[in-house]
């Protein structure tokens, strides 16, 4: 796939014969830490490589432009979660959203990405033609209401997989009577005061982590309200080792020995806590026990009914969540919610708890593919019936990925070993004469969840998440070293992929 073999199809954006479809060699959706990334590796692996960036908002970052909550920031170390290919120079591990937001667009800047993003563009559809090898992407304006259309050899989702438009918030019993503002955390609103507040905020999970501590810097108090606890575990907010290093070493190398540092011991962390899950709990509870206040209810507030690594654990930087909990300013209830009265919210165990502000941090809404439809040669395509190959395409779907980082570690660290290899297949298929790659199903046909949590998020979409198999290349390995491995030096042509040359070239 190069520049010079693009040529428009005659149709046109706007649905008139006369004028060209544009055509591009690649298409990314999502201008957030994924896409962009995705944009740079197009950049720095196949330059002869043309490509756009469709972002149905008007800003870069994503997840972390998005979001402006008080106090949001990342729940993986920087070291990580920052690209491989341009290091986090910031001084905090555990980074803050509006710090992450301005590395995405300096990134995107330095490597010439930002001149290829087209805001305002959601995509809603995609056409593959096998006759044409190519996809045709309808999209929506969101400033004008036009659609826009246009045509690629290849797409790479990087849409998140959540609703950028609406989170998950349950409906409570009375909650129409209570006379302050619901709040949910995706929608928070920029003049919200809560000075002086009393504060609910219902949830366990990372944001409800995040939010509690910030919020008390202004807020009379905070109650986190949870029906089940999570695993909360104390980080730096500085790695001090990176700080150590930075002091000896050239920046680019102290960065890539606390990169493998941290990737080294995110791995051994996890294993450790599924082979052994009684002794991560003794040690997470160990760890609690010294942060909090002497006599805390650790067992009734810290203790999940389930094993570590079941849900991901939430990350304090800092221990700032601990040092709350042990003012005034904020407390832990452990209960069911029954319902809302005018002043506040009242429990199963007939407390109440006085608020004037309700903040939900309920959750997510899983979207896969930013919500767009599919369809292969007129037939439309139902995710769920399909298999993961590799972590990233699907069975039948042909030249499409969808880029899907760790749940169990940074995100970007597999969302970058898709990218490569999207680059690395790019390439071998132009040497090899081959238009298109379609995965095929395992012959044993047996499967399991694409995603191995019980967090309510993950369980309220597995009826919309493809499969996944029993081996690779349809197994998702949550382990950045060994699909470090398979991604970066793992065959291309395997028992998972077939690879078609154009209509009248051969087939293989």
């Amino acid at each position: 796939m190069t520049t010079a073999s693009i040529t428009p199809s005659q149709d046109s954006a706007d649905g008139s014969p006369d004028a060209p479809i544009e055509h591009v060699d690649v298409l990314i959706v999502g201008a957030g830490l994924s896409g962009i990334g995705a944009a740079c590796r197009v950049r720095t692996d196949a330059p002869r490589t043309s490509f756009l960036v469709l972002e149905a908002r008007d800003a870069i970052g994503g997840t972390w432009d998005l979001f402006r909550y008080p106090g949001v920031r990342s729940d993986s170390d920087m070291f990580t979660l920052s690209y491989r290919f341009r290091p986090w120079d910031g001084e905090a591990s555990i980074a803050d959203g509006w710090s992450i937001r301005r590395y995405i667009e300096e990134t995107a800047r330095e490597y010439r990405v930002t001149e290829r993003i087209r805001f305002h563009h959601r995509v809603v559809s995609a056409e593959w033609s096998s006759e044409d090898a190519r996809w045709t992407v309808t999209a929506e304006s969101t400033d004008t209401g036009q659609t826009v259309r246009l045509t690629c050899s290849w797409m790479s989702v990087a849409a998140g997989y959540y609703r950028y438009d609406q989170g998950f918030r349950p409906r409570f019993e009375g909650e129409e009577r209570f006379a302050g503002p619901i709040v949910h955390p995706q929608q928070w609103p920029e003049d919200l005061d809560y000075e002086g507040k009393r504060i609910v905020v219902i949830g366990s999970g990372a944001t409800a982590i995040t939010l509690v501590p910030s919020l008390t810097d202004k807020a009379e108090h905070v109650t986190m309200l949870q029906r089940t606890p999570s695993y909360v575990v104390s980080l730096p907010g500085t790695d001090p080792v990176a700080r150590t290093l930075r002091k000896r070493l050239p920046a680019a190398t102290a960065y890539r020995i606390v990169r493998a540092k941290n990737v080294l011991l995110t791995t051994l962390m996890y294993q450790f806590s599924r082979r052994r899950p009684a002794a991560m709990k003794a040690l997470v509870r160990k760890g609690l026990i010294k942060q909090l206040p002497a006599g805390y209810d650790v067992d009734t507030h810290f203790s999940p009914p389930y094993d570590p690594w079941d849900q991901r654990l939430c990350v304090v930087p800092d221990g700032d969540l601990f040092r709350a909990l042990g003012s005034d300013k904020a407390s832990i209830v452990t209960d069911r919610i029954a319902g809302f009265t005018e002043t506040g919210v009242r429990l199963e165990s007939g407390q109440e708890i006085p608020a004037d502000i309700v903040v939900t941090a309920t959750g997510l809404r899983v979207l896969p593919l930013g919500g767009m439809t599919l369809s292969v040669d007129g037939e439309k395509i139902d995710l769920s019936s399909r298999f993961s190959y590799k972590g990233m395409m699907f069975t039948g779907v042909p030249n499409l990925a969808m880029i899907f980082g760790y749940t169990n570690a940074s995100w970007t660290l597999r969302a970058d070993l898709i990218n490569r290899y999207v680059c690395r297949l790019l390439t071998f298929m132009d040497g090899a004469g081959y238009v298109s790659a379609t995965p095929v199903p395992p012959p044993d046909g047996r499967s399991a969840p694409f995603v191995d949590l019980s967090s309510g998020y993950i369980r309220r979409s597995l009826d919309e998440l493809p499969r996944q198999g029993s081996r690779s290349p349809w197994r998702v390995h949550q382990n950045y070293l060994r699909d470090r491995r398979l991604m970066g030096r793992g065959r291309l042509e395997d028992d998972g992929m077939t690879f078609q040359r154009a209509p009248g070239g051969g087939r293989q």
